[in-house]
């Protein structure tokens, strides 16, 4: 199909050409004529020189007008070799075929044309002044007839009329116009044919400096210094407008060639559309490779090969053209992009993705003010001050709502198996997250700039001061939810896991901000409330069997002790201990505590058991049962996997819950 094309445009080439040469027909006919007009002129100059010179009695008047006529001939004899070589310049730019194989030479030949034109103009000038001197000589002193002053007169008309042809040539004739159409031409195909799309590497690791550079370097040098010469000379005829439009065409197409490749339907996709956290995390990702790779390479390749090609007008069209190419590229819809998420609702994992954004336009900065900082480029700049201006903002404002975001989750119902809460692990991972390197000198940066546009100065320790607030409520939250419950085991239970979950943040970015003493903290309290349970629990079961009551046999004592157990354990079912090594070492308290007792029992009275060894449970069957506990959903704890176990539809879950409490705010 390009081929098809491109011999279409040969064609039209060709007969554009064709047209010029026949428009040209009028000026060869004209200047072929002239040539034998001329050859009139020098014999009737040089016969008048002959008749006048034997008039004895005037020899100084006609020494006069002899050097009069002898200056007039110079000129006009330079004028009939000129004539001779401008037929044959004409030959060479009236050629059908395009000259983009050898273009120096035929822009030399286009040069030597203008100069030939120019020096035809010249002698004719000359040589009119010189016989407009004669004629004024001739007529002042009577020294000839009016035959001879006729001839001189029609000598200078020819002159006048040859320098009227020469002067219209000179100033973009039709020649020289067909002659600056074939250049435009051969610009066109030259830079056609030298195109080549980028190739992208879709790699993790951000470009490095000398990838960068490779990627944009321009045109190789043989093909720039084509184009430059083709420019150069056209704009000496004030013509360079129509390959400015063809370098844009061209070079758009290239750019959306190189980006072709890519992916891009995420950047028409309404941040609404996303369902889970994770898919709009995976398009930032994406976005930010796609905009280092368009905006280091693909735009830097093109900002350069601007400069190398029209660098030399002195309108500085150059920026306006890398201007259109750059939005042309597609630059805008990656910016728009980056406006939807910071336009979106505020919620938790806004900011993250807020910040993400920033990232990228901080690592593009000295690139965007390089490659657009140009008045042509006002559109781009604009929108990208805008999106900065926006990420800001909405980072700094969801920042300082958090803490009182998780305060307003406080209305809120604890699990009912005495889990950790989902939020509760999602705002321990998500502080971790914000104190992660990957974000917490970006998101210190945004702060320092947020109050900075606000006049007001940075304090250190910000960041960690919000974090610690964060905490705080959230332990105020796990005192308001435990006497949430009805059964105190319960609550037992649910702040033995919670403490267990604060323990578990040992060697975590916010485990370290917080402390050894708050973390061994925790770990006190986590077995404090495991004694309590076991006390509120087992422990009053135990009683019924240890403590002696005259008012009932080893009968009863042993039966309540089965209903009490059966009771306990049917409530216990569905109650979770979130650490396995916690939840064996409750099986070990828990079997030490009564099994050992329920033994001895059974063997002090076993007559009784004997008896009824269909209503008592064995020691094996009730080891077995009380190791079924707190398993119903276990969840393994580290460093590396807090928040981890929220499934998406759960982290969704918690973070639609606080993008309405943000949305409501």
């Amino acid at each position: 199909m390009a081929e098809v094309q491109s011999f279409d445009n040969l064609l039209a080439c060709r007969n554009l050409l064709k047209a010029s040469v026949d428009n040209s027909t009028a000026l060869a006919l004209a200047l072929d004529k002239t040539g034998p007009r001329i050859a009139e002129l020098d014999q009737k100059l040089t016969f008048l020189e002959m008749a006048i010179r034997p008039g004895g009695s005037k020899n100084c008047t006609f020494a006069a007008v002899r050097d009069h006529i002898s200056l007039a001939l110079g000129p006009s004899a330079a004028v009939l070799k000129i004539l001779d070589s401008i037929r044959e310049l004409e030959k060479s730019l009236l050629s059908d075929s395009l000259p983009h194989s050898d273009i120096f030479s035929y822009i030399s030949t286009i040069k030597q044309f203008e100069d030939a034109i120019k020096f035809l103009t010249a002698n004719c000038n000359l040589a009119i002044q010189w016989l407009e001197g004669v004629i004024q000589f001739l007529e002042g002193n009577s020294v000839a007839d009016d035959r001879y002053i006729s001839k001189v007169k029609r000598s200078v008309a020819i002159l006048e009329e040859l320098q009227a042809t020469g002067e219209q040539a000179g100033r973009n004739g039709e020649l020289l116009s067909g002659a600056f159409a074939k250049l435009e031409i051969s610009f066109k195909q030259i830079l056609t044919e030298s195109n080549a799309p980028l190739g992208f590497t879709n790699s993790s690791s951000p470009w490095t400096a000398e990838q960068a550079h490779n990627a944009a370097l321009p045109l190789p040098g043989p093909i720039l210094r084509k184009l430059q010469a083709i420019v150069e000379k056209l704009n000496t005829g004030n013509r360079t407008n129509s390959c400015i439009s063809v370098f844009i065409e061209v070079r758009s197409l290239n750019a959306k060639n190189s980006l072709r490749a890519l992916d891009l339907d995420y950047l028409e996709n309404a941040v609404e559309e996303y369902d889970d956290v994770q898919d709009m995390e995976g398009c930032i990702h994406e976005w930010s490779k796609h905009m280092e790779f368009i905006v280091k390479c693909v735009l830097e390749r093109e900002h350069m090969l601007c400069k190398e090609v029209f660098g030399s007008l002195a309108s500085g069209a150059w920026t306006g053209c890398f201007a259109k190419i750059a939005v042309e590229s597609g630059i805008l819809l990656f910016l728009r992009f980056g406006m939807s998420i910071a336009e979106s609702k505020k919620s938790p994992t806004k900011l993250l993705h807020l910040l993400n954004i920033f990232s990228v336009l901080e690592t593009l900065r000295m690139d965007f003010n390089k490659l657009f900082g140009g008045e042509s480029c006002n559109e781009i700049k604009t929108m990208t001050r805008d999106l900065v201006t926006k990420v800001v903002n909405g980072a700094s404002e969801i920042f300082w709502e958090l803490p009182l975001q998780v305060e307003l989750e406080r209305r809120s119902s604890p699990p009912s198996d005495g889990g950790v809460p989902r939020l509760v692990s999602f705002v321990t991972d998500y502080c971790n997250r914000l104190l992660d390197d990957n974000y917490r000198p970006i998101l210190t940066q945004v702060l320092r700039i947020h109050q900075g546009w606000k006049y007001e100065k940075y304090e250190e320790g910000l960041v960690t001061n919000q974090i610690y607030s964060i905490v705080r409520e959230i332990a105020v939250n796990l005192d308001a939810w435990s006497k949430a419950y009805e059964r105190k085991a319960l609550s037992y239970i649910f702040m033995m896991n919670n403490h267990c979950h604060f323990t578990s943040l040992k060697g975590t970015k916010l485990g370290n901000l917080m402390g050894d003493s708050w973390l061994n903290a925790h770990g006190n309290y986590k077995e404090y409330y495991s004694a309590l349970y076991l006390r509120e629990t087992w422990g009053k079961i135990l009683a019924s069997l240890t403590q002696d009551n005259p008012d009932s046999s080893p009968k009863m004592r042993l039966m309540a002790f089965n209903e009490a157990f059966d009771d306990m354990y049917k409530k216990q079912l569905n109650w979770v201990v979130i650490d396995e090594s916690l939840t064996n070492k409750m099986h070990k308290l828990v079997v030490q505590a009564l099994v050992p007792a329920y033994t001895s029992y059974l063997q002090k009275y076993r007559v009784v058991v004997e008896h009824r060894s269909d209503v008592f449970y064995t020691v094996q069957s009730l080891e077995t049962m009380l190791n079924t506990l707190f398993k119903a959903k276990q969840v393994k704890y580290t460093s590396s996997t807090i928040g981890s176990h929220l499934t998406g539809e759960q982290r969704n879950a918690v973070i639609d819950q606080l993008r309405f409490t943000l949305t409501a705010m």
